[in-house]
C-alpha cells in the first residue's frame, strides 16, 4: 500500500492525526502500533483539559512557534525547530502555543479512548475505560476553546 498526502490537506479531516487506529482498515494510514499528528495551533490555543492516566509513550516535536507541554512537576518550552520531549506510561500531561505553532506528535501504540470529551457538572471527565478524573491536574474545568481554534488533541 502507498499513499501520499499533504499534512495541512489531510491533518483537519482527523483533527491533526494522519496516521493511527482511527483510519479505515485497508488504508495505508491505519496503525494500532502508532499516531502521527501534524499540529498548526494559533497563539494561546490550549488543551482543552489534561491527559490523565497515559498508556502510551509520546514525542512531540516542535516545527515552528513557541510551544509549552505541560507535565506534572515542571513545564517543557520547544523554542527552537527541532527541539523535541519525550515522556511515557503515567504521565499526566497538557499543552498551551506561545506563539503561532507547528508540532508533529508520534504517540505508541495506537489505542482508542483519548478524544477530549467536555467536562461533567462536577469538574470531572471520563476517561476512556470509564474512570472520573479532574479536568486540570488542579480539578478546575477545562476552558472552552474559541470556536474558530484547532480542535484540541
Amino acid at each position: 500500500m502507498i499513499y501520499v498526502g499533504n499534512a495541512d490537506v489531510d491533518a483537519p479531516a482527523e483533527k491533526g492525526w494522519l496516521l493511527g487506529h482511527f483510519m479505515p482498515a485497508g488504508d495505508a494510514r491505519h496503525s494500532t502500533d502508532v499516531e502521527i499528528k501534524w499540529g498548526r495551533h494559533p497563539k494561546g490555543d490550549r488543551r482543552a483539559k489534561w491527559v490523565s492516566g497515559e498508556e502510551r509513550t509520546a514525542l512531540l516535536m516542535l516545527i515552528s512557534g513557541r510551544f509549552h507541554v505541560e507535565l506534572p512537576d515542571r513545564d517543557v518550552v520547544l523554542t527552537t525547530p527541532g527541539d523535541y520531549v519525550i515522556w511515557g506510561h503515567g504521565v499526566d500531561h497538557s499543552w498551551v502555543a506561545a506563539e503561532e505553532s507547528v508540532v508533529v506528535t508520534v504517540r505508541w501504540p495506537s489505542v482508542p479512548g483519548y478524544a477530549v470529551t467536555p467536562a461533567l457538572d462536577d469538574g470531572t471527565t471520563a476517561r476512556h475505560d470509564g474512570a472520573l478524573t479532574p479536568a486540570h491536574r488542579d480539578g478546575s474545568a477545562p476552558e472552552t476553546p474559541p470556536a474558530a481554534a484547532a480542535p484540541p488533541s
